[in-house]
């Protein structure tokens, strides 16, 4: 199908033939390099008001291979401290001449009045607790991958769910394509009202694993608590870590994940990320392609 949308916010507004259409053009850069350079005189922002790793390096090596100009945008010395609004800040580079701004933000739901107020492309790469819809795209990728499709997959996502975008971008997505969908962690952090979103929702990670063909393993966000959600590290380790031992109640082929940063120890152990099951690096390098397939659609548009 051919793409119709400016922008990227979150996967929830979007249709599975929308979502399948980003994993296809990812697997076709995952076949072959592009052809020539499709953002050729392209300019990408970045304004990330909260740290990262995985999402920023791959988004820029993604914009460089498309033939893209990176701006090096760095919120920490910028306008925004003294006071501009975030959309004055897109404003002015807009006019510059920036064509797509890759954004990641504290505040949940930020981006969808920016949107309709710019003509430049906007990407969410994360807005507070609300949707991380590239980070999930390239979990799914991986799932497809892996699995060969995503219908009828029991997927159990284990972890600090109450704060996670990246929970809820897979969730949203997932469902879509038929998958069975646990999210596991204490009551504390599984919101009850997220039954309604058709997941099964789980306080004992031992039962959940019974039948998953994949687990999805997120560190708890102690920056976003205003409380202490959990006892304590140790109790939380023993009770939600996946381990190596514990992985063995799930399918023989269960595959591990993690979208990182990964606190060894805490969610997980050395042995369930570095071992044979593990996709963990697997989908950092799809992240490249994913981010890759995004820019390359949003630009199919602007040139129609």
């Amino acid at each position: 199908m051919t793409w119709e949308r400016k922008d990227l916010l979150g996967l929830r507004e979007l249709s599975a033939a929308e979502i399948e259409t980003i994993l296809d053009e990812a697997g076709r850069f995952k076949q072959a390099a592009p052809e020539g350079a499709p953002l050729s005189g392209r300019t990408v922002a970045f304004l990330f008001s909260e740290a990262s790793t995985r999402t920023r390096s791959s988004f820029e090596i993604a914009a460089r291979r498309l033939g893209a100009e990176v701006l090096g945008f760095s919120v920490a010395n910028s306008s925004l401290l003294k006071g501009e609004t975030l959309l004055d800040t897109l404003w002015n580079l807009e006019a510059m001449g920036v064509d797509y701004f890759i954004v990641r933000h504290e505040q949940s739901g930020v981006l969808e009045p920016l949107a309709a107020r710019t003509k430049a492309s906007l990407v969410n790469a994360g807005d507070g607790a609300h949707e991380h819809p590239t980070q999930a795209l390239l979990d799914l990728f991986t799932l497809r991958e892996k699995k060969g499709g995503l219908k009828g997959l029991k997927v159990v996502i284990v972890g600090d769910i109450k704060h996670s975008r990246v929970a809820r971008s897979n969730v949203y997505a997932l469902k879509k394509f038929g998958a069975k969908v646990t999210l596991c962690g204490p009551q504390s952090l599984v919101p009850a009202d997220l039954a309604a979103l058709g997941v099964t929702l789980s306080h004992d990670l031992d039962a959940a694993l019974e039948g998953a063909d994949a687990v999805n393993v997120l560190r708890i966000q102690l920056e976003r608590q205003k409380q202490n959600l959990i006892t304590s590290v140790g109790d939380y380790y023993l009770a939600y870590g996946l381990t190596a031992e514990r992985l063995k109640l799930a399918k023989p082929d269960c595959i591990v994940m993690h979208p990182g940063p990964m606190n060894r120890g805490v969610e997980i152990s050395s042995h369930a990320a570095d071992g044979p099951q593990s996709v963990i690096l697997e989908q950092v390098a799809n992240g490249v392609l994913v981010r890759m397939a995004v820019l390359s659609l949003l630009e199919s548009r602007r040139k129609k």
